[in-house]
């Protein structure tokens, strides 16, 4: 009632303002209505707030924080307890920090392992993403602190990121892109969801009426506050009629006139205007209070949480020998650039400053480990022929040897996708000579994503640590030591090559068209059912102890599903499984996984201890989700319930039968097609009879037909432009200080300035870039030189 007299009392320019930010971070501050400013900030894996109101330059920048391991990492955990335990350490640092929003957790799905940000997502799984999301939005917001649920939706590249247009059927958009979202949506209820860059099915998403309104709102039942990645607001008017209600960053009140004027003509509602500033005023007002409690954590227990978390994400991938763990008494050679400067984080929106930092070199000469060091290879991932001869003959003096590998900072980030699936050739040569010389070699990879492993027959261990945050160093020595056994599965699928993926060939070749042809089928899916050989299955990781899986009990009533297995550690050593469950449609009416995961449980096990384990299944568990009707439909007839080890490993298999609501008719129009056979890659003929419309080919961008809607790297054409860009690579590199040319922070805030459209970087600029200024460069590299100069001439507009 409170926030509906405050609207009352505003004007329409000021209720118009408000759906604006102020600056980069922050909500607009009204003092003649006793609105507060609130302040967003980035930190899916910790804080990153900036000293003063930022920009992108500043990226880099930002107060001390607990790095926590990235999500990459966390999604290998599969510990619901242990991601919400780290969403409220981190909501305690917001709370000190007086931070209101946090802009995540990031939910994408990891489509394709070429994805430069996928490091930032749990999986490739909708429903461990959905599970893992809701248990970080619970122990963030159980403080106060509101969340940002990110970024809906399909936004499963970084190339072309801000106009990609991400075409994908209705049954694959409801059941792998939107599954995890709604599931975080509905039992972690989020105080805000940002609206991806992206277009879907060609709207933009701030305008997606269906996107946002009918799914997200109506279907779903979201009552928060809607916000827009940042630089990503499209057409205010159809996002707000779509339910969008906070742009960011602020600052520029690019669309502010012409909404104005959109609700004085009748164009826009301003009952919809009103519906906004409602939402926003009950967020503002709610987190502000909560902000203004004080509050200290401290850094020492967060840092002791980050080194917990870390060793309970790693996943232990080989160990042939039972070489892990290592015994102290053992000589080392500790070989390679990354056991000094350890990969810890990723770069882009989410890099940490974080309060302390450990590497494996010091943790080794605190423990009084007898080791040698080598580098093996620069920090820049290349190596030569003295690095590789000082390492192969420092490996021949010792007992075992721990080489460090992975992919370097250069290699993934925000703002680009990956080239190869091949860590650098420096990390691959380094393995493979050293292996040469001694044969008790054991691998530590640190990096965001899968990697190819053309050396893995020749080492004898494999410990994959993702990116485990600040206590990494300290975390990689309790496990190859045995003071922790690992227990992280594999969150993704690793493939042999990248020509296996499902959405090799036409991914990285998509342009600003994502064709979304694999369909259903994306990940463990897709091996599984085609039967492909892979590095490393879904939901694998070995431990220094063995499970023993028995006993599978299964009662079923009207609403439920009861499924009960007994799980019992056999080995000589306390360590913790991830059982996982997996539903088998054995009906043909509808082309279907072979296997679809829904259920795990993470149990930590004494040496000898036994516990059943239950699981509970809904009917939807079991659905598809049908096209014709629009709703959630089971096949009558039989399901196998797996219980697993990973996608490849049953360990209990029991069979029940349902009586369904549908019994569907095979499906003709996919008969014959990729869809049914998965042989080979999906033709477009095929994706346009899954979709059921038929996709018009990419236009290409010529001079005299630039618009606002294009991005400098669209306008190459023009000379004009071709000028510019050199312009702006300059400003950016004397701006940021940086000058290295791989430098995966130069190459985001390049991207992020001249591959958004030109109205958008007006937003991006805070309003440096006047509307004015951006039209007439438009009208000047359209031939229009006279329109165009008078443009740029105009006063602020």
């Amino acid at each position: 009632m409170k926030h509906k007299q405050i609207i009352k009392k505003m004007t329409l320019v000021d209720k118009v303002a408000l759906c604006s930010g102020a600056n980069f971070w922050r909500t607009k501050l009204m003092e003649k209505y006793d609105i507060p400013s609130i302040m967003l900030c980035d930190g899916p894996h910790g804080l990153r707030k900036q000293e003063v109101d930022g920009d992108i330059f500043n990226i880099n920048e930002s107060k001390q924080a607990t790095c926590f391991p990235a999500a990459c990492a966390t999604g290998s955990s599969w510990d619901r307890d242990l991601v919400k335990e780290i969403g409220r350490a981190i909501a305690k640092e917001a709370l000190q920090e007086e931070i209101s929003v946090l802009l995540g957790p990031g939910i994408n799905i990891k489509r394709n392992p070429l994805c430069g940000r996928n490091f930032e997502y749990f999986s490739e799984d909708p429903y461990v993403t959905g599970e893992l999301a809701t248990a970080f939005i619970q122990g963030v917001e159980e403080l106060g602190v509101g969340t940002s649920l990110k970024h809906f939706a399909a936004n499963s590249q970084e190339n072309n990121r801000y106009s990609s247009n991400s075409i994908i059927d209705e049954r694959t958009l409801r059941e792998i892109y939107l599954y995890g979202f709604e599931k975080a949506v509905k039992n972690g209820k989020p105080s805000t969801v940002m609206c991806a860059y992206n277009k879907l099915n060609g709207t933009y998403c701030s305008d997606n009426n269906y996107l946002l309104r009918k799914i997200l709102r109506d279907d779903w039942g979201y009552e928060g506050v809607i916000i827009t990645d940042w630089g990503a607001m499209n057409n205010r008017i159809k996002a707000f009629e779509a339910g969008t209600d906070l742009e960011m960053p602020g600052g520029s009140s690019y669309f502010d006139n012409e909404i104005i004027k959109a609700v004085k003509c009748g164009k826009l509602s301003e009952k919809l205007v009103d519906e906004t500033v409602e939402r926003l005023l009950a967020l503002i007002f709610r987190s502000y209070y909560n902000r203004n409690r004080k509050y200290s954590y401290n850094k020492q227990e967060h840092h002791l949480l980050a080194r917990k978390a870390a060793t309970n994400s790693a996943i232990l991938l080989k160990n042939d020998e039972k070489i892990l763990p290592l015994h102290k008494s053992q000589k080392i050679a500790l070989i390679g650039n990354f056991a000094k400067t350890i990969r810890y984080q990723g770069s882009g929106s989410s890099h940490i400053n974080p309060t302390k930092l450990t590497n494996v070199y010091e943790v080794f000469q605190g423990e009084g480990i007898d080791y040698t060091y080598y580098e093996g290879y620069k920090e820049n991932g290349e190596t030569d022929d003295i690095l590789l001869r000082e390492a192969m003959e420092g490996a021949m003096q010792c007992d075992k040897v721990i080489v460090f590998a992975g992919l370097t900072k250069q290699l993934e980030s925000e703002g680009f996708d990956r080239e190869t699936l091949s860590m650098p050739n420096g990390h691959n040569r380094l393995i493979q000579e050293v292996s040469k010389t001694n044969s008790n070699i054991v691998v530590v990879l640190m990096g965001g994503a899968v990697i190819t492993m053309p050396w893995l027959e020749e080492v004898k261990a494999v410990l994959h640590m993702y990116l485990p945050g600040q206590a990494g160093g300290e975390a990689i020595v309790d496990l190859l030591y045995g003071a922790v056994n690992p227990s992280g599965k594999l969150s993704e699928t690793y493939p042999l090559s990248y020509i296996d993926v499902p959405s090799a060939g036409f991914y990285e070749k998509g342009g600003k068209q994502a064709q979304y042809r694999e369909g259903i089928y994306v990940g463990y899916r897709y091996y599984d059912r085609a039967g492909i050989n892979v590095s490393f299955p879904f939901g694998f990781g070995l431990s220094y102890t063995t499970f023993e899986y028995s006993d599978i009990k299964i009662d079923m009533d009207k609403e439920e599903i009861k499924v009960s297995i007994l799980l019992k550690n056999i080995g000589e050593v306390a360590g913790a499984e991830v059982v996982q469950l997996y539903i088998s449609d054995l009906q043909k009416g509808v082309h279907r996984p072979e296997k679809e995961l829904k259920g795990f449980s993470k149990i930590y096990l004494e040496a000898g201890e036994y516990k059943r384990i239950t699981f509970y299944l809904e009917k939807r568990s079991f659905a598809f989700y049908d096209v014709e009707s629009k709703d959630w439909q089971i096949q009558k007839g039989d399901y196998d319930i797996l219980i697993a080890a990973s996608s490849r490993d049953i360990r209990l298999r029991k069979r029940i039968t349902l009586e369904g609501t549908i019994t569907p008719a095979e499906q003709v129009h996919l008969k014959g097609t990729w869809y049914e056979h998965l042989c080979g890659k999906p033709e477009k003929e095929e994706f346009d009879k899954l979709l059921g419309w038929k996709i018009n080919e990419q236009k290409s961008i010529t001079r005299k037909n630039y618009t606002t809607e294009h991005s400098i790297m669209d306008m190459q054409g023009s000379y004009f432009f071709r000028i510019i860009y050199l312009l702006i690579r300059k400003y950016i590199k004397k701006k940021s200080g940086i000058i290295d040319n791989s430098d995966p922070t130069l190459k985001m805030i390049l991207s992020s300035s001249t591959e958004v459209p030109i109205k958008n970087l007006s937003m991006l600029s805070g309003g440096k870039l006047q509307r004015n200024i951006a039209e007439g460069l438009i009208q000047i590299a359209n031939g229009r030189y006279i329109e165009g100069i008078k443009n740029l001439l105009k006063r602020k507009n």
